[in-house]
């Protein structure tokens, strides 16, 4: 937390410390619980994007509360980057779109699943909003992704979005996968902010889906369908990594170039080149002369004339 003076002046930032969180950010997932008893029962729980771990702190605090076998009780913090440890949780230093990941996470669970998976996770905003909405939606895309693996029948996810013009589609596709989606406001979150919270609940996906780690920023979704047999992957990929309802290709996405045998690429030319284009004089121009040496032609002139 930094020392401006509007931090000196937040609140939640003083009480951040009185209280010994690590960041405001703390009570965000405190007020969330409080309104939807997220963390009731709870004995299993991964926190994504963890540093510098707040949100364990809360899970650790909270999970541990009042119960005589803490063993019962497993946490697991999630970065690509280390934190300073804290009593109860262990720590996963790793990527959240890798499958290795996810595999780490059943494996600490015993070959069980997870209750509660949490990402308070966010891009270092560039102030264009647009741009953030965009990279934080995909980054809850993969956050979902991995939650897709690690997170039992029934269990909730709880992560943040910026809201905007997406926002609807964002709800869309979590709603495939659970039976009950709300987007919430903390109390706590800035209202300069476009942070909101999406709170999702009684995870059960469509009959026939096949879990498969998806990095919505650099996967192929040509690619993505083709590894899997599932019809229900085949029809829902497209739209979890670009909101594709026709299951046509995505404008905005790149896709490999379509090789011959030889691994050739074959260029072909347009059908019909345009007639008589303003730059065909120059085009000619540089194929003859180099331009230094060519007369400038002046409006009105043709060719080379002088």
């Amino acid at each position: 937390m930094g020392k401006t003076s509007k931090d000196k002046r937040d609140i939640y930032y003083r009480l951040a410390k009185e209280e010994g969180w690590r960041a405001r950010s703390a009570f965000k997932l405190l007020q969330i619980d409080d309104t939807f008893h997220i963390l009731n029962g709870v004995t299993r729980a991964v926190d994504l994007c963890a540093a510098p771990g707040s949100w364990s702190q809360v899970l650790s605090r909270r999970l541990y509360e009042g119960r005589e076998e803490s063993a019962d009780v497993k946490i697991i913090a999630v970065d690509l980057q280390a934190m300073a440890a804290l009593p109860g949780v262990t720590q996963i230093q790793g990527d959240i779109t890798k499958l290795s990941t996810a595999q780490a996470i059943i494996d600490h669970f015993g070959d069980k699943k997870a209750e509660l998976v949490v990402c308070d996770g966010a891009p270092d905003v560039t102030g264009l909003h647009d741009i953030d909405e965009y990279i934080q939606s995909q980054l809850l895309l993969a956050a979902l992704s991995i939650t897709t693996h690690v997170l039992a029948q029934g269990g909730t996810f709880v992560a943040k979005i910026f809201r905007g013009k997406d926002t609807t589609l964002l709800y869309s596709q979590l709603d495939i996968f659970f039976d009950s989606v709300s987007i919430t406001k903390p109390q706590s979150s800035r209202n300069s902010s476009l942070e909101a919270f999406v709170v999702c609940k009684k995870y059960n996906p469509p009959e026939g889906f096949v879990p498969q780690m998806i990095n919505p920023m650099i996967d192929n979704v040509k690619l993505l369908t083709e590894q899997t047999e599932s019809q229900v992957n085949k029809k829902l990929i497209p739209f979890i990594v670009s909101g594709d309802l026709r299951h046509n290709y995505d404008s905005d996405m790149s896709y490999n170039l379509s090789v011959n045998t030889d691994g050739q690429y074959e260029w072909k030319d347009a059908v019909q080149k345009p007639i008589c284009p303003p730059y065909e004089e120059i085009i000619e121009m540089t194929r003859t002369v180099s331009l230094k040496n060519a007369a400038i032609v002046k409006p009105g002139q043709k060719g080379n004339e002088k």
